[in-house]
């Protein structure tokens, strides 16, 4: 670029080799950015909130108020810690990665595996499901590897969800690590009743304006009461797709926050219609599992475990009514005013659907089964070896000697980057084969989640751990699945 384009900044970029992009003021020849080129004005500093960008000093007050990255109000549903678990037995006990273990060490940790494996009823059925909603997408040419391995997992999660008869209306969908909300928007996609569906297709070929909005409010109420979707992410995310239903009158309602503190009896949403709940998630990395599950089934003011569970649904099947509130589909009339008092909490959990990933990030403090470990002689310490040991069953056939600087493909994150890595230091161990290292890293995930199973079965759950894609798909292809044991 011989000269800046017009209305834009004159400051030359020296690492991009052209002139600045940005937008310039009425009379300026710099952006805000660059405004102490011009040598009048106030000094630009680093904003203390965030160093990644600069503000003019004299104004520094007056951005502290509106920078993005200024401490917001905390949500009437962010309960500090509520998920948590207990901090008793914290990695306090935590001995440093596995490369630096004895010979010895290791082997009685190998032991203590074995042992604690034996015996387990808790084996891996390999059940590769699928949904319709999704046939045209999978078969499309315009989708490339990666975007083809994500709907083969929603599509797989889907059929999980309808053949345990939770995937229906009349109850809330709760889609934890959300991310952009692909899961839900296909939850929704599904349960389009065939009303909606002829709708959307005369909406779509009707000119008359009046008749066009006759038809968007004709099945209002019902689309707003009996289905809800609620999607918990604590990172703002780009590109979501649940924006794409907000015409829809489809109640989509994104919570940004840590599930650690996320207290579900006060969200607003669920305190409006007291729905049954259903979680959901696709690669809920490590410990955010255990969270999910304590977020779910202990929350305080949700149905209390003891409670007897309501019968599982059919898909086409709406929820039965908790006591106390109306069968009926609130009419669309209704405010906020006219819902349950604020004592009331949310409804009943119908089941989850929750596919498994990244068991080195798990920690013992959040762990939902640490009476499982205590009850086999395990504690903390061990716990957190077979975290870092569970990462062999993703990258353990890398040699030993490998320089670092080769990648193995069994060692890529095929998700587009959607698992972290463990520690190369965890990854490698040259006191175990690489042979046998991706099966002592099967055998830690295994023992993690059947400890995730006991703590479901005590509160009144039957789980299965399942296969529910090929490991061409994604390595991390175990899905946990549970629904009260009554049914």
């Amino acid at each position: 670029m011989a000269a800046p384009v017009p209305g834009r900044c004159s400051f030359f970029v020296q690492k991009k080799n052209r002139f600045c992009k940005m937008v310039v003021g009425k009379g300026k020849q710099f952006c805000g950015e660059h405004a102490t080129m011009e040598g009048a004005g106030s000094r630009r500093i680093v904003c203390p909130l965030d160093p990644k960008h600069t503000v003019a000093e004299d104004k520094l007050h007056k951005h502290l108020k509106k920078c993005n990255s200024r401490e917001k109000p905390k949500p009437v549903y962010f309960v500090e810690n509520i998920n948590a678990g207990s901090a008793d037995g914290d990695e306090t006990l935590h001995q440093g990665s596995l490369s630096e273990r004895s010979r010895s060490e290791v082997e009685s940790l190998l032991d203590k595996l074995k042992t604690a494996v034996e015996g387990l009823q808790c084996d891996l059925e390999d059940r590769v499901l699928s949904h319709l909603v999704l046939h045209d997408e999978l078969n499309n040419p315009k989708n490339g590897d990666s975007a083809h391995k994500h709907l083969k997992q929603q599509s797989s999660i889907l059929g999980h969800l309808e053949e345990l008869g939770l995937l229906g209306r009349g109850r809330c969908f709760v889609e934890f690590g959300a991310g952009r909300g692909k899961l839900s928007h296909w939850i929704h996609e599904a349960l389009k009743t065939r009303d909606e569906l002829k709708t959307r297709d005369e909406l779509k070929t009707c000119d008359e304006p009046k008749i066009r909005d006759e038809l968007k409010t004709c099945d209002e109420p019902k689309i707003r009461d009996d289905l809800q979707l609620l999607l918990v992410e604590r990172c703002s995310t780009r590109f979501k797709v649940d924006g794409k239903h907000q015409e829809d009158g489809v109640p989509f309602e994104r919570l940004q926050v840590d599930i650690q503190h996320l207290d579900l009896s006060k969200v607003p949403l669920l305190r409006q219609r007291s729905l049954p709940l259903v979680g959901v998630g696709k690669h809920l990395c490590g410990a955010a599992t255990d969270l999910a599950l304590r977020c779910l089934l202990e929350t305080p003011g949700l149905v209390d475990a003891t409670e007897p569970p309501q019968k599982r649904l059919k898909p086409s099947e709406p929820a039965e009514p908790r006591a106390g509130v109306d069968p009926g589909i609130a009419p669309a009339d209704s405010g906020p005013g006219s819902g349950p008092g604020p004592g009331t909490g949310s409804g009943s959990v119908l089941g989850l659907a929750v596919a498994l990933c990244c068991h080195h990030r798990c920690e013992w403090r959040h762990y939902v089964g640490q009476q499982f470990f205590q009850q086999r002689g395990l504690g903390a310490a061990e716990f957190s070896a077979f975290c870092r040991m569970s990462s062999w069953a993703t990258c353990g056939l890398r040699p030993t000697n490998q320089d670092h600087t080769l990648q193995d493909p069994t060692s890529q994150r095929g998700d587009d980057d959607e698992h972290e890595p463990a520690e190369e230091t965890d990854a490698d161990n040259r006191f175990v084969a690489a042979a046998d290292r991706q099966q002592v890293g099967r055998l830690c995930k295994l023992l993690i989640d059947c400890g995730r199973r006991h703590y479901l079965k005590t509160k009144g759950f039957s789980s299965k751990l399942s296969r529910y894609v090929s490991t061409d798909v994604t390595l991390e292809n175990v899905l946990l699945t549970a629904v009260p044991s009554s049914c």
